[in-house]
């Protein structure tokens, strides 16, 4: 007969009530195990970035002699907009000033006297389209007159006055339609003899303006337009340089994405090397003609000075060579992705 087998000393009894049930045991959540794949991915595109950051940064310094040839012609592609919207610049400036110099002039009767001439310039500065008048008596106008050209012997021997007092009135506005009304308006008031108003010069200079302006924005969108001929055509070279190398990547599952990436960054350092080259063109021009225009300006008793980008205007160049880089670099590789099968 076969011997019971005995329970080891100290062996608790087996008890089911300990048993743990499978409903109890929940798995963890997903979110937690998707959260370091996450971060994980994260940081291997950063790292990714960085590294074909520095990739073609280092391809470009290896043939430091072409690429500066590619910088140049966008510099150069650059210069001439730029150079135009400083020259525009300078204009605006001036139309600033000139707005400040449009003025109508209003010529009162012979015979009107003080009291009536300061009711009438009351009577003017309370127009809603007038922002400041400045009345001129005939004995002021006269001694302005005389000094401006010099006749102070030629006029002395005059009977009398003939000019009449005036008010020189500062419209809120220089719109041509709103100071001809003005004009209208304040030539009904009585005592009034005259109202003067010359804006045609005014209006030249605007309609100059406007065509400068006009013209600087097509040279832009034409010259930006080479700058992406430009890029793409270095970019489209450099992608049949490297044609195996992408077969090969794209064979072992690599996207357009991660092959389109280092050529978007040497196209982003080509247009951001245009750009600085085009800032040290633009400084270099503006020191060797300064001193030219300085004298020209001198010769007819004014004060001039070429105006130069500012910080923020630099910002703006090199955000948009940059800009126009990456895109010419991004449309040039695309075109040529398509077209390439692994094989």
């Amino acid at each position: 007969m076969k011997r019971p087998i005995d329970k080891p000393k100290g062996a608790a009894p087996r008890s089911r009530s300990r048993a743990a049930p499978r409903s109890s045991q929940r798995p963890a959540p997903r979110a937690r195990a998707q959260q370091p794949r996450l971060v994980s991915r994260l940081r291997a595109w950063g790292r990714h970035h960085r590294a074909m950051w520095l990739d073609s940064l280092q391809r470009l310094i290896r043939y430091p002699l072409g690429n500066l040839l590619t910088m140049l012609a966008i510099a150069i592609a650059l210069v001439l907009p730029a150079a135009l919207w400083l020259t525009l610049d300078s204009a605006r400036l001036l139309d600033a000033e000139l707005d400040e110099s449009a003025t109508l002039t209003v010529y009162l009767e012979m015979d009107v006297g003080a009291e009536e001439a300061e009711r009438i310039e009351q009577a003017v500065r309370a127009d809603d389209d007038v922002q400041r008048t400045r009345f001129i008596s005939a004995e002021q106008g006269m001694a302005d007159f005389q000094q401006s050209l010099g006749v102070d012997d030629a006029l002395s021997g005059l009977e009398g006055n003939p000019l009449p007092s005036s008010i020189v009135v500062r419209p809120s506005g220089v719109d041509p339609d709103l100071m001809q009304t003005l004009a209208d308006r304040l030539a009904a008031l009585s005592g009034v003899d005259e109202v003067r108003v010359d804006l045609a010069w005014v209006e030249r200079l605007r309609h100059l303006a406007e065509l400068g302006t006009r013209v600087a924005l097509a040279l832009g969108v034409l010259f930006g337009l080479g700058v992406l001929l430009v890029v793409g055509n270095t970019i489209r070279l450099s992608v049949e340089s490297r044609r195996r190398e992408i077969e090969v990547v794209m064979l072992i599952g690599a996207t357009h994405a991660f092959v389109r990436r280092p050529f978007l960054y040497s196209g982003a350092w080509y247009g951001f090397g245009g750009g600085l080259l085009a800032l040290g063109l633009l400084s270099l021009g503006n020191h060797w003609l300064s001193l030219p225009v300085a004298a020209l300006a001198a010769s007819y008793g004014a004060s001039f000075s070429l105006p130069q980008l500012d910080v923020t205007g630099s910002t703006i160049l090199l955000s948009c060579s940059t800009l126009l880089g990456w895109l010419g670099a991004w449309l040039a590789v695309s075109r040529h992705l398509a077209s390439i099968r692994p094989r």
